[in-house]
Parts: C-alpha cells; sequence; structure tokens
C-alpha cells in the first residue's frame, strides 16, 4: 500500500535504526528518554551523536531532559546545534503542569526547529500554535494512543488538531503512541501529516489489506500447530 502520510520510525535501539534508515519508506526518527532508558543507553550524548551519524539526512527528534524551563530552554540550544536535521522534543509542560510557550516562542524565533510533545488537549495545540513563529519547521505530536487508552475516540480530537494547525504552513501534526496498524490507516484517512511506528508496528505493515478467510485460516493453523508442538491431550 501506497501512504501520504510519513512514517517515523520511533525507538532508541541503534542497530533497528541503522535497519529503518535504510527503508525508503522511514521518513524520520523519533526517541525519548523513556525509550533510551529501555534500550539501556547510559550516554544521552554519545547515543545521539551515532543516531545522527546514521539517519543524516532524514530528520531526527531528541527530547530536552530538564525541568526548569530556562534549563530547558539551554539545552535545547545545545541539541539544535547538533545537526541540521535536528527537531528538539519540548514537553507542552514541565512536569508541574506550567506551561512551555514562553520558551517555544522564544527558542521558534532562534530559528530552532521544535517538536512540541505529549499533548493530548486540542486547548493545547491552540496555545502551542500561537507560540510558534513562521517560517521556522515545527511538529506538534499529540499523543492519540494515550487519549484511546483513557476510553475516548482520539479522531475528533486529531481532526480538529489539523485544522487548527492548516493556519502555519510550516507546522506538521504527529499521530504519537499508536496502538495498532489500523491507526496508521486512521491517521492516513484524516490528512495526518506524520505518525510514529514503533518496530513491532513496522512488522504489521505487509497484513494490511490482507484477505480476512485467509487471515481465518491462518489463525486456525497457529493454534493447530502450537498445540501439536506442545502434544497436548485430552485423552
Amino acid at each position: 500500500m501506497e501512504f501520504k502520510i510519513k512514517m517515523f520510525a520511533d525507538g532508541a535501539d541503534l542497530e533497528e535504526i541503522r535497519i529503518f534508515a535504510q527503508n525508503s519508506l522511514v521518513a524520520g526518527f523519533t526517541t525519548n528518554p523513556t525509550l533510551m532508558r529501555k534500550a539501556g543507553i547510559d550516554d544521552y550524548i554519545r547515543f545521539s551523536r551515532q543516531a545522527l551519524e546514521i539517519v543524516f539526512p532524514k530528520p531526527i527528534s531528541f527530547e530536552v531532559f530538564s525541568d526548569d524551563l530556562q534549563e530547558m530552554t539551554e539545552q535545547a540550544r545545545t541539541i539544535s546545534d547538533w545537526g541540521t536535521n535536528v527537531y528538539v522534543k519540548i514537553p507542552v509542560t514541565n512536569t508541574t503542569g506550567v506551561s512551555t510557550t514562553e520558551i517555544l516562542s522564544q527558542l521558534s524565533s532562534e530559528g530552532i526547529k521544535l517538536n512540541v510533545t505529549a499533548l493530548t488537549t486540542l486547548a493545547q495545540v491552540q496555545e502551542v500554535m500561537s507560540s510558534l513563529v513562521p517560517p521556522v519547521p515545527a511538529i506538534i505530536s499529540v499523543f492519540a494512543g494515550r487519549i484511546a487508552d483513557t476510553g475516548l475516540d482520539p479522531i475528533p480530537i486529531m481532526t480538529q488538531a489539523k485544522r487548527v494547525i492548516e493556519s502555519n504552513q510550516y507546522v506538521e501534526l504527529l499521530w504519537a503512541s499508536p496502538r495498532e496498524i489500523l491507526n496508521l490507516v486512521q491517521a492516513e484517512d484524516m490528512n495526518c501529516d506524520i505518525i510514529t511506528m514503533t518496530s513491532d508496528l513496522w512488522k504489521k505493515i505487509p497484513g494490511l489489506g490482507k484477505d480476512l478467510t485467509q487471515l481465518s485460516r491462518e489463525t486456525v493453523k497457529m493454534f493447530f500447530d502450537d498445540a501439536v508442538a506442545s502434544n497436548y491431550s485430552v485423552i
């Protein structure tokens, strides 16, 4: 299947990043401190430099990790200097809920490409949009998967967010934290600009459009093969 949406590989495994960098479907990369910690990364700068060397010239987002807004600003300037393809991830608030819009405006005015992350509401999208300065590129990452985890349908929020960002042609909407491959189809249908994809979701792309009768037989065979391999008996 062909997609208009940009698909970004999301992770912190350098070998996976190396493989994805050769994949023509991969338009960019994202990572975050949680993914890096899970991958056993203990040197933020070393990992980032290695990842940059692998993925260039495709865009990649690295996140600040301070809870102090002034220190976030300093970290953002440092990270931005690592490469022309770098987007700096800034959370929409700090851990106490203080908005980062003031520093977003400052950094955007300095020409720093931003990926504003962890948004979950339309009000946050509107607030962030007011702080971004054209023509500096920016990404707004709405965590559609986490919205869905609360029992709410994220599509109405994502659709409205897309309308809001259309006032600035240099801003792209990113569908973050997808939970299933259906989310890729949903994001494509609503004209979202970017979606992040973990390695597990990339593996499911070949199944898109599969005949459902064939899928049923494959599922039956899986159950049968596993029962035989386990030597199960009811006698």
